[in-house]
């Protein structure tokens, strides 16, 4: 995912991203919650070849094991930047290197000024763009790395004539507005004064409307052949965002939770194997359409997601809802809590997106309960000073600005 580098975590921030935009961390599957999908028996049997665009991250991953599970070949197309961080990933699945950029080489990247550095001498046998697919078939391509419309063209136009179906996972940032209730697919889109820009904007505001784009080259490449999906928080184990991660951590740690709004306001999460199961779902029948990728079946509620991080971590904690018009007088910009977001006004219908068409085309989820106990689990398992870098992250409140807040909160309500 991506947000705005000094805060990464703010209110503000919230409103303009969704989890679809920081989907691109590790995750190394867990067994925890709903039974897996059976082996594959689609049409005559035989098991399918799926390329996917990425597949190291935190999606991409979860998608390989559910695709694993189900019997199919995979092939990864990536840089190798992710894969070589983390010592290697899947062994026995094929990887092809290059790069999203058409004119640029695998071992390319932008520096921190925005200049393009190689990470490795000059080589003849480095791959350019997109020329280890080259000659190569496949039955379904799914795409969880594309940002940039003229990446995707490269990839979509690329793979029209040798891929039966592509699969784009984009975001529910596409959306212009978030003050409808119960919107579904047919809403708004963003879009972009200069469609040619290739950044995210000071305050990734260009995410989404880049995202539109992206599903347009995709439809233009696959016409009917072809479904996107767009997530709303992609949450679970080995998501290294920490945004999600927070709630089930610190219900653990028992005592006084603070959790913004009131108890029924909604919450729309999906857990990273319940969508990269629905991924392969939709590549086995070749299913084109458009899909907001949210859970649970109906939006969760401030109320249940507490019970389901308290639960999880067997602890004696207790929430405490504080009024978000409160927060806002006493909250400073950089200290928030992730993923909750006020029921009013322009996030109104946030956390209420329809997901009616993808439930009917298959999507599954777990229970916030299982969610909930395998983040934290995850969490748990990772070495100590990884877990306390999760509290130094500049976008999560601190326990003593919590406690603070609830002071005056109670305060207030004795007055």
């Amino acid at each position: 995912m991506h947000t705005n580098n000094t805060n990464p975590y703010s209110r503000r921030d919230f409103l303009q991203t969704s989890a679809g935009s920081l989907a691109a961390i590790s995750f190394a599957g867990s067994a925890l919650g709903a039974a897996a999908l059976p082996a594959h028996t689609g049409s005559g049997n035989a098991p399918l070849k799926i390329l996917i665009l990425g597949g190291t991250g935190f999606l991409g991953p979860a998608t390989v094991d559910a695709a694993k599970a189900r019997g199919h070949s995979i092939t990864l197309f990536n840089r190798g930047r992710t894969e070589k961080r983390k010592g290697g990933l899947f062994p026995d699945v094929e990887k092809l290197y290059g790069n999203r950029d058409p004119d640029r080489r695998a071992d390319e990247r932008k520096d921190a000024q925005g200049n393009w550095v190689k990470d490795s001498p000059d080589d003849a046998t480095i791959s350019t763009g997109l020329e280890a697919l080259k000659g190569k078939t496949w039955d379904v391509v799914i795409d969880n790395s594309g940002y940039f419309p003229r990446h995707v063209k490269a990839s979509a136009d690329l793979l029209a004539a040798s891929a039966k179906h592509y699969i784009f996972v984009s975001t529910v940032s596409v959306y212009s507005k978030n003050g409808t209730e119960n919107a579904d697919e047919s809403d708004e889109l963003g879009t972009l004064a200069d469609p040619a820009v290739e950044s995210m904007g000071a305050s990734f505001e260009n995410y989404g409307p880049l995202k539109v784009l992206c599903e347009n080259a995709v439809k233009d490449a696959f016409k009917e052949r072809c479904a996107l999906v767009r997530p709303g928080y992609i949450v679970g184990p080995n998501d290294e965002t920490d945004r999600y991660t927070y709630w089930p951590v610190r219900f653990s740690r028992g005592g006084e939770v603070m959790v913004p709004g009131v108890a029924s306001d909604p919450v729309q999460i999906i857990d990273v194997r319940d969508l990269g199961e629905f991924l392969v779902l939709l590549g086995e029948k070749l299913t084109g359409g458009t899909f907001n990728a949210v859970g649970p079946a109906k939006p969760a509620t401030h109320a249940e997601l507490a019970a389901s991080c308290r639960a999880a971590g067997h602890s004696d904690s207790k929430e405490t809802f504080v009024a978000w018009e409160f927060l806002e007088k006493n909250f400073k910009d950089s200290e928030g809590v992730p993923i909750v977001l006020p029921h009013t006004g322009e996030t109104l219908g946030f956390h209420t997106r329809g997901n009616a068409a993808a439930v009917k085309a298959g999507l599954k989820f777990r229970t916030l309960e299982d969610t909930a106990a395998a983040t934290l689990a995850w969490f748990n398992s990772l070495p100590q000073d990884r877990q306390d870098r999760m509290w130094k992250n500049p976008g999560l409140l601190k326990p003593e600005r919590e406690a603070e807040i609830l002071a005056a909160w109670r305060a207030q309500s004795n007055k």
